[in-house]
């Protein structure tokens, strides 16, 4: 049985901006992972870990597993937590 995770991205710290996190994504956990012996990269017989579906909502995503009969974990994001500042704010204290 197949077994994914559904969550939403968070912004990475090289930008400033939300635009790639306003999708919900379906990944699958794979459990058994190796040492690739040629190159020396972790990598896997199962093609399912290289797969990330995007989803506009969450139910979709929901609905997709369930359709599928895919065992799911939602994952919730954390909401952020935005202080106001201004410039002159620096120069104040």
């Amino acid at each position: 049985m197949n077994k994914a995770k559904i969550y939403k991205p968070t912004k990475t710290a090289m930008q400033s901006g939300i635009a790639k996190t306003k999708h919900w994504v379906l990944e699958y956990i794979i459990e058994k992972t190796g040492i690739n012996p040629l190159m020396g990269w972790e990598s896997s017989k199962n093609t399912l870990s290289e797969l990330k579906l995007k989803f506009s909502s969450k139910d979709d995503a929901i609905k997709y597993a369930k359709k599928n009969k895919i065992d799911y974990e939602v994952i919730e994001p954390k909401n952020r937590k935005i202080i106001k500042k201004s410039y002159a704010d620096n120069f104040t204290k």
